[in-house]
C-alpha cells in the first residue's frame, strides 16, 4: 500500500495512494501544484547551490552538514507523487554510496565524529523515508538498494553500543522499512536507538541535553521540550516502535507527553516553538505571538505524529489537531504560487520585511523566501503534500473514516465513495456512493461544530463533536450529508498566557484569521477591535472577514509608556477591521500582520 505510515496493528488502518483520489479543491489544487511546480522548484535549487553536485564529487562540497537529507526529501516526494526525475537523481545519489553501504558527502573519511551535530544518521532516515516510499509506490530498483544497504550499515556500526544521533528520524525510518521488508533487525535497531535516548546518549551542549532529548529517558518526560522538530520526530518514532513492539507503557508515556504540550505549548495555529534562539519550545504557555518561531517543518512532524496517534488509539482528538495544523501550519508555510516558503510562522509581524535577491528572505518569517541557505522546510512540505491523501481517511474492518473532508474517491473493499465540499469555505459535506456495498461511514465532526447536522435517507439530526456515523447498506447514488457551521466565532486565550491577556483573535472553521496591512493600508499597531459579530466577504470564492475596531488617533506618548491608571481604546475613528485566512498572509508583498488584536474597553 502506497501510505508513509503502516503499522501491523491499531484502532484505524491505513489507506493509501491508491485508495484516495483528490479532485480539485482546497487539498487537491495544492497536492497538484506541488507535482507540477514546486518539486521541480526545489530540485532546481539543490542544483543551483551545488548540493546535488556534493553526490557527483564536485568540491568544494556545498552547503551545510545536513544538505544530503534535502536531496533525500526530495527523492521522497518524487517517488510519492511518481515524478519522472526520480530515477535519475537516484542513480547520482547512488554513485556516491560506499562499499559498505556508508554514504554521505560530508564525513567520509571523518565518519561519526560528530553525532551530536553531523547529521549522518539523520540523513540516513530521510534515506530511508526515500527507500520505503519508492518501495511502495514503485518496487525494488536503484533507490530501494540504496536505502537497504545504508540501513544494514546502520545496524552493524550501531546495534551495539550506546550511540544515537543529535537529531532524531532514523527511529521512524528504521520502523518503516521493517514494516515494508519485514527485517526484524530494523526494528530492533530503531528501538535500542529509542531506549538509550537520555540515559544520556550524547555530549552535553550549551543548549543543554534537552535540546536534542537526551535529558531524560523517553519514558519519564512529561512533556515536549527542546528542539522541536527533533523532539516530534523522535515521538512519532517513539509510537512506531510502542505499536510495532506492543509496549503500551511507551505508547501511554507519548499520549501523555503530547496531551500537556498541546494544553500548554501550542499556538493557535496549531504551531509549535516559542523561541528562536534553539529553535524549541518554550516554557509551559510561553506562547508570544510576535516572538513565536513555529517552524514550518515542526508543524508537519506535528502532523505526522498526530496521524500516528490516531491510527493508533482512534482518539479524533489527533485528527483535530491535524486539521489544525494542515489548514494553518502548512498552507501557510508555501505561497499560493508554490515557489517560495516561510520558514518561521510568527502570529504578529511589526515591520514588513525587505525583500532581498536571492535566498533567506526574512527567514525569521514576514516573507516567503524563495529558498534559504538551511532548507528543510521546501522540500519537507513537497514531500508532505506529496503523500496528502494518505492523511485524509482510515478503514476498519466495518467501514471507512474521513478525518479530513475535502473533494475525493475513496475506496475500501467493496465500498467506493465520493466527496464533494467547498470546505474550508463552505461547511456542507457530501458522501455519495459510487457503488453498492456494506460498511459504515464515520465522518469527523470537528470541536468547534457543535450544532453540526447529518442527513441520511431523509433523516436529519444533529451531531456532536466527535465521528458522526451512518450505516449502510449503500446502494450507487445513495448520499450522506454533513452540514458544519462555519459562522466567524471569537477566540480569547487562557489568562496564563502572559503575552496575550487583553487580546482575542477570530476563526471560522478550520481556519485561523489575521489581519494584515500591506503598502498604504492603516498599520496595525494601534487598534482595539472590538468583540461583535464578524461580517463575511465572499472573494473570488475565498472567505474574508471583517470586524469592528478603532484604529490609530491614541493621545501623544507622554515620554514614558507606562502610567497610573488602565489603558483605554485608541481614540481613532471606528472602522472596518480586514482579516484574511492566516494561510493567504504575506501573498501580496511585504506587510505588518497579527492574529490576537488587543480588544478595546467597553465604552
Amino acid at each position: 500500500m502506497a501510505n508513509p505510515v503502516l503499522p501491523s496493528s491499531g484502532v484505524l488502518s491505513p489507506l493509501g495512494l491508491d485508495a484516495v483520489r483528490l479532485s480539485p479543491g482546497f487539498w487537491g489544487d495544492r497536492v497538484a501544484l506541488n507535482r507540477e511546480v514546486t518539486i521541480a522548484h526545489c530540485q532546481e535549487w539543490e542544483e543551483r547551490e551545488g548540493w546535488i553536485g556534493n553526490f557527483r564529487g564536485e568540491r568544494p562540497r556545498r552547503g551545510r552538514e545536513f544538505s544530503d537529507s534535502e536531496i533525500y526529501k526530495l527523492l521522497e516526494a518524487m517517488a510519492w507523487a511518481d515524478h519522472p526525475g526520480l530515477p535519475a537523481l537516484a542513480e547520482i545519489v547512488a554513485g556516491a554510496q560506499e562499499g559498505d553501504g556508508y554514504l554521505n558527502t560530508r564525513w567520509s573519511g571523518s565518519r561519526y565524529t560528530d553525532l551530536e551535530w553531523g547529521h549522518e544518521l539523520y540523513c540516513y532516515g530521510h534515506l530511508i523515508q526515500a527507500g520505503v516510499a519508492r518501495l511502495r509506490t514503485h518496487g525494488e530498483d536503484t533507490l530501494t538498494r540504496v536505502a537497504v544497504r545504508a540501513a544494514d550499515h546502520v545496524c552493524r556500526r550501531f546495534m551495539e553500543g550506546t550511540q544515537t544521533c543529535g537529531h532524531p528520524v532514523i527511529e521512524m525510518a528504521l520502523v518503516e522499512l521493517y514494516r515494508v521488508t519485514g527485517t526484524e533487525r530494523y526494528l530492533e535497531m530503531a528501538r535500542r536507538f529509542v531506549e538509550r535516548r537520555g540515559l544520556p546518549a550524547l555530549a552535553d551542549i550549551p543548549f543543554g541535553r534537552a535540546y536534542y532529548q537526551d535529558d531524560l529517558p523517553v519514558r519519564q518526560a512529561q512533556v515536549f521540550r527542546g528542539h522541536v522538530v527533533r523532539a516530534l520526530y523522535l515521538a512519532s518514532g517513539v509510537v512506531d516502535v510502542a505499536v510495532e513492539t506492543g509496549d503500551e507503557e511507551l505508547l501511554k508515556a507519548v499520549e501523555a507527553q503530547w496531551e500537556r504540550t498541546v494544553a500548554r505549548r501550542t499556538h493557535l495555529t496549531g504551531g509549535m516553538g516559542s523561541r528562536h534562539a534553539d529553535e524549541s519550545f518554550g516554557e509551559d504557555y510561553e506562547l508570544p505571538p510576535d516572538r513565536a518561531y513555529n517552524e514550518t517543518c515542526a508543524s508537519i512532524a506535528s502532523v505526522m505524529l498526530s496521524y500516528r496517534l490516531l491510527l493508533a488509539t482512534g482518539d479524533v482528538r489527533y485528527a483535530d489537531l491535524a486539521e489544525r495544523t494542515l489548514y494553518n501550519m502548512l498552507a501557510t508555510g508555501v505561497a499560493l504560487d508554490g515557489r517560495s516558503f516561510f520558514y518561521a510562522n510568527p502570529l504578529q509581524v511589526r515591520v514588513p520585511a525587505v525583500p532581498l535577491d536571492g535566498v533567506n528572505h526574512a527567514p525569521e518569517g514576514g516573507l516567503r523566501s524563495p529558498w534559504f541557505d538551511v532548507s528543510c522546510c521546501p522540500n519537507n512540505i513537497a514531500r508532505t503534500l506529496a503523500s496528502l491523501p494518505a492523511y485524509v481517511a482510515t478503514a476498519t474492518t466495518d467501514g471507512i473514516q474521513i478525518h479530513h473532508p475535502t473533494p475525493a474517491e475513496i475506496r475500501h473493499g467493496e465500498l467506493a465513495v465520493k466527496v464533494e465540499t467547498g470546505y474550508p469555505w463552505d461547511g456542507a459535506v457530501t458522501v455519495r456512493a459510487l457503488t453498492g456495498g456494506r460498511g459504515r461511514i464515520a465522518l469527523r465532526v470537528p470541536a468547534w461544530a457543535a450544532g453540526a447536522r447529518l442527513t441520511h435517507r431523509g433523516e436529519v439530526r444533529e451531531v456532536v463533536p466527535g465521528y458522526a456515523v451512518a450505516d449502510g447498506p449503500w446502494r450507487t447514488g445513495d448520499e450522506l450529508r454533513l452540514e458544519l457551521p462555519m459562522g466567524p466565532r471569537w477566540t480569547f486565550p487562557d489568562r496564563r498566557v502572559d503575552a496575550l491577556r487583553g487580546s482575542a483573535a477570530v476563526e471560522r472553521g478550520p481556519l485561523v484569521y489575521c489581519a494584515e496591512s500591506v503598502a498604504d493600508e492603516p498599520p496595525l499597531g494601534d487598534l482595539a477591535a472590538r468583540v461583535a459579530p464578524p461580517v463575511e466577504h465572499h472573494v473570488d470564492g475565498v472567505v474574508e472577514l471583517e470586524v469592528a475596531a478603532s484604529l490609530g488617533g491614541s493621545s501623544e506618548p507622554s515620554g514614558w509608556p507606562y502610567g497610573h491608571e488602565p489603558d483605554g481604546r485608541p481614540s481613532g475613528a471606528d472602522a472596518g477591521l480586514r482579516l484574511v485566512p492566516y494561510h493567504r498572509w504575506g501573498n501580496r508583498g511585504p506587510a505588518t500582520m497579527r492574529v490576537w488584536l488587543p480588544v478595546g474597553a467597553e465604552e
